[in-house]
C-alpha cells in the first residue's frame, strides 16, 4: 500500500480526492491536513510515502514553506503539488523547494494516480500543460533566482498578498494600518515597474518570497 497525506483547506476537496485515490486499491489516505502547520505535524506523525500538497493554504505557512520544511527533515517523503496555479513562476518555485511533482486540480482523476506512481518510483511528474523542453529549462534554472529589490517589510507584504490576504488582514498581521499597507504596495509597484496585483504576485513567487 502507498500511504498518502492530503493537504488542502477545503474539506470537500480532500474527501473527494481521498475517495478517488482509495478506490484505486493500492493507496491508503493516512491523514488530512487543513493548513501548512498541520501538514508538517502530520508528516512527522504519519510518515507518509506521498503528500499531495496545495499551495494556497491558510494560517501563514503556505505549501511551498511546508514543503521546504518537510523536505529538509524528511527527504524520503515524496511531495506533489495539487493546485489551481499553472503560472510558470509557481512551477519554478515548486522546483526550488524540491517538489517531486506538480499537477493541476482540473486534471483528470487518473493523472493523480499516475503522478503518485511516478514519484514512488523516484521519477518527477510535472503535468502542467507546458512543453517538456520548457519544464527541463525550469529545472536547469533552479537556484538562479533574481536578487530582490524590495525591503524586508515589502517582501512580507508581497508574501501575504500571494497567500490571498486583503490589505486589512495584512495590516492586522503586521500591526500597521491599512493605509500603510496601501502605501507599501504603491512603492512596490513603482520599484518593480508593474501595474497590477497579479504582476506583484508573479514577481514574488519568481524571487522566492514565500520560501
Amino acid at each position: 500500500m502507498i500511504n498518502v497525506l492530503l493537504v488542502d483547506d477545503h474539506i470537500l476537496i480532500r474527501k473527494g480526492i481521498a475517495l478517488l485515490l482509495e478506490n484505486q486499491g493500492d493507496i491508503s489516505v493516512v491523514g488530512e491536513a487543513n493548513d501548512g502547520e498541520e501538514a508538517i505535524q502530520l508528516a512527522y506523525q504519519k510518515n507518509p510515502d506521498v503528500i499531495l500538497m496545495d499551495i494556497s493554504i491558510p494560517n501563514g505557512i503556505d505549501g511551498f514553506t511546508a514543503t521546504k520544511e518537510i523536505k529538509k527533515n524528511l527527504p524520503h517523503i515524496k511531495i506533489i503539488f495539487l493546485t489551481m496555479h499553472n503560472e510558470v513562476a509557481f512551477i519554478q518555485q515548486a522546483i526550488e523547494v524540491e517538489a517531486d511533482g506538480y499537477i493541476l486540480k482540473n486534471s483528470q482523476g487518473g493523472i493523480m494516480y499516475e503522478a503518485i506512481q511516478a514519484v514512488i518510483h523516484n521519477k518527477t511528474y510535472f503535468e502542467v500543460g507546458l512543453p517538456p523542453e520548457q519544464i527541463e529549462k525550469l529545472f536547469k534554472n533552479k537556484g538562479k533566482q533574481k536578487s530582490d529589490v524590495l525591503s524586508t517589510r515589502e517582501q512580507e507584504i508581497v508574501r501575504l498578498t500571494i497567500l490571498g490576504y486583503t490589505n486589512v488582514q495584512i495590516a492586522e498581521k503586521l500591526f500597521i494600518s491599512s493605509k500603510t499597507v496601501e502605501s507599501h504596495k504603491s512603492n512596490i509597484m513603482q520599484k518593480l515597474k508593474v501595474k497590477s496585483k497579479a504582476e506583484i504576485i508573479q514577481y514574488g513567487i519568481a524571487n522566492g518570497y514565500i520560501k
